[in-house]
Formats: C-alpha cells, structure tokens, sequence
C-alpha cells in the first residue's frame, strides 16, 4: 500500500481536481489544453531533451516503441479476424490499444515512482510516442490516403516538435542558451506535469457517451493494461537494459488508452464512443494494475 500512497494517491488526486473541476464548473477544455500543447509541452521538451546525455538507450527506447506498436496492431487484427469485426470496429481496436496514455499520465507516474533522473527518458518516449500517435493514430482513425498526409502534416504542425527539434540541434551543435532565457523556459516546464494531469482529469469528466463493445472492451483492457506491459517485459529481460531505462519502457506500456486516441476516433468519426470507454475502463483499472506493478519494481 505504500506505493499506492506515495505514487498513486497523488497522481490521481490531481486527476480527480481537474474532474471535478469540469464537472462543477464547465471549463472550456479546448483553451486549457492550447495552452498546455503551445506553451508548456514545448518547454517541458526542450529543457528535458536539451538536458539529456544521449546514448544507445535511447535508440533502444524508438525500438521498444515500434515493438509495442506493431504487437499491439497485430494483436488487434488477430481478434478482428476470429470475432469478424467491421473495419471502424478494428481500428477503434487499434486505437484503444496501440496508443497510450505517455503523457498527463506516464510522466508523473515515472516522476514519482522513478525520480527525476527518469525524466529525461521518460519525456523522450513521450515525444517519439506523439509523433507516433501523430501519424499511425491519424491513419487508423481515418483509414484513407489523406488521413497519412495528414498526420504527417500535423507531426510538423504541432510546436512540440519542433521544440524536440531545437533541442537537439542545440545539444548537436552545443549551443549554450543565456541563463536568463533558459531559466525562463525551465520554470514553465515545471509547470506541464500538473497541468497535464489536471487535462486529462477534465477530459475523462467530458465523457457523455459510453458504448460498452463487451468484446472491444475487454480486449482492449486484457492487450493494453497486461499483454503489452508483458511484452515490453520479455523486451527489457532479452536485451538487459539499464533499470532506469527499462522501468520507463514498462511503465509507459501498462498505461491506458491515450487520450489522444479518443480524440482522433471522435474528428474522424471511429466509433468514438467504443474508443472513450476504452480510455475511461482502462484508466480506471491503471490505478490498480499499475500500483501492482510499481510494487513488483519496488
């Protein structure tokens, strides 16, 4: 029980101010998470990629990414086939289970579970995850040539990117930035973690309509909240990381349904409402399954 207070308790009483908030007081989540995506998600980006020491682990964590990725597709196809589900249904499938929940989710947990040392990582699968999200997320939820483009348009509209961009030339380059203008971007990096946390409280608060595809559902908990933590497992045991680097490949896989996801399936129209259940289910049972797991790590 003492990871569930020390790790658990707070994440999701911040997740829980951010919903009643939204349930009390109807905020405009749209604005609130503009500011987050233009303002405080760049800075967390650069200060932590502009801090980090790059080596192989990194390459390693794109391949863990692309691992899971694939498994997870597959995995989905698999169920698709046996249970003969219509197109929309399988790639609401992929959605729930092949994206998650890196970022107002991932990142705290790491933080307080792992320290501050983790973070750097931590931020970086966050950033190849997005771009991830960004194009294969676009591309199941619209199924079409144009949904490609489109995510590859939106990867390099969104300023995250090119604040991961920056940084890395600036690392590459060793470019020193004035003490005062970095100190500036580092205090509103601190500020992301929270307020990405208080979002996704807010989004699950806006929640209206549940359709509950027992089928879908119960697939999409068993691959996304234990088949996937399994199998980024069996990942880290063969090739035998380091255990910072290895505890963010695996609590990043055993979190939920990414927001994201729910939000792509809903523009395009993809079973919006199996893809939010699956977000809402899978959240719910993460404060358990993730507590269990952070307990195995301890």
């Amino acid at each position: 029980m003492g990871i569930f207070f020390s790790v658990m308790l707070p994440v999701i009483a911040v997740f829980a101010a951010g919903f009643l908030l939204q349930r009390i007081r109807l905020v405009d989540i749209k604005s609130v998470a503009a500011v987050s995506i233009y303002i405080f998600m760049p800075a967390l980006f650069f200060t932590s990629l502009y801090e980090a020491e790059y080596d192989q682990q990194y390459t390693v964590m794109i391949v863990s990414i692309f691992f899971i990725l694939f498994m997870m597709i597959l995995l989905s196809k698999i169920l698709a086939k046996i249970f003969k589900w219509s197109t929309s249904v399988e790639s609401a499938s992929i959605l729930s289970t092949a994206f998650m929940n890196g970022g107002n989710y991932g990142i705290p947990v790491i933080l307080f579970s792992l320290g501050k040392e983790a973070l750097p990582f931590a931020v970086f699968y966050m950033v190849m995850q997005s771009l991830v999200i960004n194009f294969f997320g676009v591309y199941y939820a619209s199924r079409g040539s144009t949904g490609v483009m489109k995510g590859i348009k939106k990867v390099f509209l969104m300023p995250g990117t090119w604040a991961a961009i920056i940084a890395f030339l600036c690392k590459g380059l060793n470019v020193e930035l004035p003490e005062g203008v970095y100190s500036t971007i580092k205090m509103v990096s601190e500020g992301s973690i929270p307020l990405m946390m208080i979002i996704l409280g807010m989004q699950l608060a806006n929640i209206k309509s549940l359709q509950f595809n027992w089928q879908v559902l119960t697939s999409a908990v068993t691959i996304r909240m234990f088949i996937s933590p399994l199998l980024a497992f069996g990942f880290i045991t063969v090739l035998q990381l380091d255990p910072i680097v290895g505890g963010v490949i695996l609590v990043m896989s055993a979190m939920p349904s990414a927001a994201s996801a729910a939000m792509y399936a809903i523009e395009f129209d993809t079973e919006p409402e199996i893809v939010s259940s699956a977000m809402l289910v899978t959240t719910l049972v993460s404060f358990i399954s993730i507590t269990v797991l952070l307990n195995i790590l301890a």
